[in-house]
């Protein structure tokens, strides 16, 4: 992966987009800190990722991950909560701030109501609200998410996106996400990056970046862009050019 210039705007939801393989998620780790590259620099407010302590990334950054696993006995509460870890000394109890947080964030995700519950008898949706939960008790400015769609059904993934979209409106948190679904990319997304074997092919404004030629040459599928009454384009594909 070389050459790779990326920008994230400030107050934005920017989703990468591409096909399996392309770097996708690799692109994520390296933003967020989890993965150092091996040449160049990753800046967060002016300021060089590779010289921030991980624990102030962690006041800065916060992340999902496509899969996750907790203990089975494990409360939503208590996992919502460790989303105040990194602003707290060891053994140092949680503060009325710090519960406040965590009731918001349990209240913004919808999962208020399972708080005493076990987050393995959880759905998958519903997992995967407490844990964007457990992302937004960090209070951080920026939120990653790794596919955070996967696995879910259309009802469920529509709901974890409009919880995202909701939370970027109305707190200005910046999101960085990877989805595979190029219409919900066009629709939650103020800009798209695209990539493809490791590099970026283009990036920018959703509504202007992709077009069908764009997506016949990353994708390989032939199709036409139609626009949406709410303002958003669609991708209608038509076949498929490698078969």
């Amino acid at each position: 992966m070389d050459n790779l210039d990326i920008h994230i705007e400030k107050g934005k939801i920017t989703t990468i987009i591409g096909p399996n393989g392309s770097g996708k998620s690799t692109v994520l780790s390296l933003l967020c800190g989890m993965n150092k590259v091996k040449k160049g620099q990753v800046f967060i407010n002016g300021r060089s990722l590779s010289e921030i302590k991980y624990k102030e990334i962690a006041k800065n950054i916060s992340m999902v991950h496509q899969q996750n696993e907790v203990p089975g006995d494990l409360r939503v509460y208590d996992l919502v909560s460790f989303g105040r870890v990194p602003y707290k000394k060891a053994f140092e109890t949680y503060s009325e701030d710090d519960e406040s947080l965590i009731e918001w964030a349990m209240e913004a995700t919808g999962v208020s109501k399972y708080k005493e519950t076990k987050v393995m008898e959880l759905s998958g949706g519903e997992r995967q609200r407490v844990f964007i939960a457990m992302a937004l008790a960090q209070d951080t400015d920026i939120l990653f998410l790794d596919e955070p769609t996967t696995y879910l059904d259309i009802f469920h993934q529509i709901q974890i996106l409009d919880i995202i979209k909701k939370l970027n409106e109305e707190k200005g948190i910046t999101v960085v996400m990877v989805l595979h679904d190029i219409n919900q990319a066009l629709q939650y997304s103020d800009n798209i990056i695209v990539m493809k074997k490791g590099k970026k092919i283009i990036s920018g404004e959703s509504k202007k970046v992709l077009d069908g030629k764009v997506i016949e040459l990353v994708y390989g599928v032939k199709g036409v862009m139609t626009g949406m009454p709410e303002g958003s384009n669609y991708f209608i594909p038509l076949r498929n050019m490698k078969i």
